[in-house]
């Protein structure tokens, strides 16, 4: 049998990883530690290297990060701290602390939303947790990320983060938090008009009403099984890029 991929799913308040292979299928149970706070780049790597150390044989690595990433960089880590994290080159940094195994890594949400969309039409994942993850993927495609979570959606001024997140449901209780998820819906429809919505993270079973048409709550563990898809796709998640018609090719040239 050959090598699995390692699945790292980071949030706010848990760091997860298994062994996965290619179908995204479990090789390994998953092993889990609460996140440390603070948590810089590295204690983070101190942290995943020994999450990992009981796990089976693996040879490449797949990572869900909170916040905006690209190529294998961090832009923003609101919940582990964008000061500490802002420009890390994340990717190359866990390759080398994991023994060299080659890292593909893109937003939390976007890794959830690779194992749970139909892969047809505009589909959005939303995670509820620490705080409010989101993703946008257009025929299983993610398309460029958009951190909604750090919009205003409340008439104050809230973000989602600060409407919907852990904080707010500790304050607010149940029956509240539950009221706000139902208008963070309505605003999406009118937002985006998607296929499908799929609701996920730690929060989602908190949920207690009757979801709207075409809106589903999905599995946490996606966020470890979108990693084989990650690494099922060429390049990652970049489409390849189109060729242009020769006619226009040499229109370019004159």
């Amino acid at each position: 049998m050959k090598p699995g991929i390692l699945a790292i799913d980071v949030g706010g308040t848990g760091l997860k990883a298994a062994v996965i292979d290619d179908r995204g299928k479990m090789r390994s149970d998953r092993q889990r530690v609460p996140t440390p706070h603070p948590c810089p780049p590295k204690l983070f790597l101190d942290t995943i290297a020994a999450l990992v150390k009981p796990l089976p044989e693996f040879d490449r690595i797949a990572v869900g990060f909170p916040g905006v990433v690209r190529d294998g960089r961090v832009i923003t880590a609101p919940n582990l701290g964008t000061e500490d994290w802002a420009g890390f080159a994340l990717a190359p940094a866990l390759s080398k602390r994991l023994g060299g195994a080659p890292v593909r890594m893109v937003n939390d949400a976007e890794m959830q939303g690779l194992a749970l969309v139909d892969g047809s039409g505009l589909e959005l994942v939303v995670t509820l947790g620490t705080g409010v993850g989101t993703a946008l993927l257009h025929d299983g495609v993610p398309a460029p990320h958009l951190e909604l979570a750090h919009h205003p959606l409340s008439k104050g001024g809230k973000t989602y983060d600060e409407y919907l997140g852990n904080v707010a449901y500790e304050k607010i209780g149940k029956k509240r938090w539950n009221r706000r998820v139902k208008r963070m819906l309505e605003v999406l429809e009118i937002l985006l008009h998607p296929d499908r919505i799929h609701i996920s993270g730690g929060n989602a079973k908190r949920i207690d009403f009757t979801l709207p048409k075409g809106v589903t709550i999905a599995s946490n563990d996606a966020g470890i099984e979108g990693g084989a898809v990650l690494w099922r796709k060429p390049g990652g998640l970049r489409k390849p890029a189109a060729k242009r018609p020769a006619a226009r090719r040499a229109a370019d040239r004159s």
